[in-house]
């Protein structure tokens, strides 16, 4: 999980943006001395990601949380309980279900796509294609899946891309500026886009190569070239009807940006138990 630090104020704002001055509905309706007992239900299969978050949107209302699954857990059906006033579980609710539907929805589609590729020498990792605000939470789904995080932001990797290189002129430049100018020691990767430039990225001494929307018979050529030389990661229109053939080219890994900006929120729903005037 990542720090709270990083999310907290997140919960902050979408409890602000959910409540305002307060929940007009339940507080003409029920009374504050009202208390029940609720539960969350995946309506279908999910990999589950956010429930500490979860457990921060109840417990800023008063609200009792009981995880009965764990982040990362494959399930369906009941998944935790929550018990405390009325008003407060109505309160938390929908803000509740949708970090939880948002975040387990992207676990459960990266999982599919780790399951797809299982078998083979690949890893699925994500990209930065990730909703404002929301990147560490949103990677950190996508490990509750199974994948493998890329670079957090531009400050933790040199990603050469393809609007860099027109900016410098080459390959070569461009990957022997970035070791010069890299007291980090961070590892210099760039994107590629033909056995020419990845002749080119080798020699002048990337560290890894980002073979960009080729097909699978080119992945495959640019493989046997670089022979174990360097990591090389396929990118570029990756579905689940492809990976599991561009897995099989012998990539180290395959980054798939609809893990974050293209995840359907999966169907979880709050549903009463019982509940008392005590």
């Amino acid at each position: 999980m990542p720090p709270r630090a990083t999310w907290a104020w997140l919960v902050d704002a979408a409890l602000a943006e959910d409540l305002g001055p307060g929940d007009a509905t339940s507080e003409s309706l029920i009374s504050s001395e009202l208390m029940g007992e609720a539960q969350i239900e995946a309506r279908e299969p999910v990999v589950l990601a956010g429930m500490e978050v979860a457990r921060e949107v109840f417990t800023r209302h008063d609200v009792a949380w009981e995880p009965m699954r764990l982040d990362g857990a494959r399930c369906e059906g009941r998944v935790a309980g929550v018990h405390g006033s009325m008003r407060g579980i109505l309160a938390a609710e929908r803000t509740a279900l949708n970090f939880l539907q948002r975040l387990s929805g992207i676990a459960t589609l990266t999982a599919r796509f780790c399951d797809a590729v299982r078998g083979t020498r690949a890893t699925i990792v994500d990209t930065r294609k990730t909703t404002p605000g929301w990147r560490t939470l949103e990677k950190f789904a996508v490990r509750c899946g199974g994948g493998t995080n890329h670079r957090l932001g531009l400050y933790d990797a040199i990603l050469i891309k393809d609007n860099h290189l027109r900016a410098v002129g080459s390959v070569t430049d461009a990957v022997k500026r970035a070791r010069a100018q890299n007291p980090s020691g961070l590892r210099v990767q760039v994107e590629i886009e033909s056995l020419e430039e990845a002749r080119e990225a080798i020699e002048a001494g990337a560290d890894a190569l980002l073979i960009d929307n080729r097909t699978p018979p080119e992945i495959a050529e640019i493989v046997r070239f670089s022979d174990g030389r360097v990591l090389l990661e396929a990118s570029g229109n990756i579905t689940l009807a492809n990976v599991t053939e561009v897995a099989r080219t012998g990539v180290a890994r395959i980054s798939v940006g609809a893990l974050t900006h293209s995840a359907p929120a999966v169907d979880l729903a709050l549903e009463w138990n019982a509940r008392s005037t005590s």
